[in-house]
């Protein structure tokens, strides 16, 4: 019988993060220019603090543009507490932790430390992968 596959297998580890002093208007640009749809935010420890998503980044333009002022930070505008997924997960926990979730990706965290993120392709294709 073959091992179960954990989020690990099939996790991306090659991540772009974002620092809580970044200034959002890099942010952003961060965000647009690699045509992502949120970044996690680490701490000058690997720990991860927070999740920027473009939602987050179009909150924080209104306020710029209402405001004229573009000085804030990454931190006054990530999602924090952000939900994650244990490294050593079984996929399938992984699968039905997206389906009681509106998320399409999580940070995967070990011991921790952000390690990687698993979205649902990844969750679907490692099921695919063990099914035969």
């Amino acid at each position: 019988m073959k091992p179960v596959a954990t989020v690990a297998d099939y996790m991306t580890r090659d991540l772009i993060t974002l620092s809580p002093q970044t200034e959002i208007n890099r942010a952003m640009n961060v965000l647009l220019d690699n045509r992502i749809s949120g970044a996690p935010v680490v701490d000058e420890h690997g720990a991860l603090v927070g999740v920027l998503s473009k939602k987050d980044c179009l909150k924080a333009a209104i306020e710029a543009s209402y405001y004229r002022d573009w000085g804030a930070t990454v931190e006054a505008h990530m999602s924090k507490g952000v939900q994650t997924l244990d490294a050593t997960l079984d996929i399938m926990a992984a699968a039905n932790a997206f389906l009681s979730s509106t998320f399409r990706r999580f940070p995967v965290v070990d011991a921790g430390q952000l390690v990687g993120q698993i979205s649902r392709a990844d969750a679907l294709r490692a099921m695919r992968d063990n099914w035969g």
